[in-house]
């Protein structure tokens, strides 16, 4: 027991003996972490791809500067300028019950305007439809996509009316 209150009395003894430690001043500084969230991005289709009335055995084509009959859609996809990619999912033919259209879209069926100068008449760029495009939004965050393409109706086609669905994707690669 000796031993045990001579062990505290020199553990005591040595913290009280030992150098204080001076303390310096502290001081700190803070900044903000900030974000700024763009609207969500949205992709409207706003006219359908419409060959109207077609003939059996005599094509139709329809041309993506053909206001009214072109397919399109309008983009709002984030901020001014911001890099997107352009993807078609493109069907092969038109369904009418069993009956089938075949369709065509050629390398150049597709375009878009990304400035306010751009129309449909006369677009900032002309793409393959059936290839992935990046581009670049507007000043204000959006562009118009247009889509023409072809019908071949066979001379025994079906009479009906045919329907197959077209879908762009639009993804924002942050760049």
């Amino acid at each position: 027991m000796g031993r045990i209150l001579l062990l505290r009395w020199s553990i005591v003894a040595l913290l009280i003996l030992l150098p204080t430690r001076k303390m310096d001043a502290q001081v700190s500084g803070t900044i903000q972490a900030r974000a700024t969230v763009v609207a969500s991005m949205t992709v409207t289709g706003s006219n359908d791809l419409d060959f109207g009335t077609v003939t059996p055995g005599v094509d139709k084509s329809v041309e993506k500067i053909a206001v009214g009959s072109a397919g399109e859609w309008t983009v709002v996809a984030g901020g001014p300028g911001a890099e997107v990619m352009l993807d078609f999912t493109l069907p092969n033919s038109l369904s009418a019950g069993a009956s089938s259209l075949s369709i065509i879209f050629s390398s150049s069926d597709a375009s878009y305007a990304n400035s306010a100068l751009a129309s449909q008449t006369s677009p900032s760029v002309s793409m393959n439809p059936s290839l992935v495009t990046t581009a670049n939004l507007s000043g204000t965050g959006a562009m118009t996509v247009w889509l023409g393409g072809s019908v071949s109706p066979i001379m025994s086609q079906s009479a009906g009316d045919y329907t197959g669905s077209i879908q762009l994707t639009v993804t924002l690669t942050g760049s």
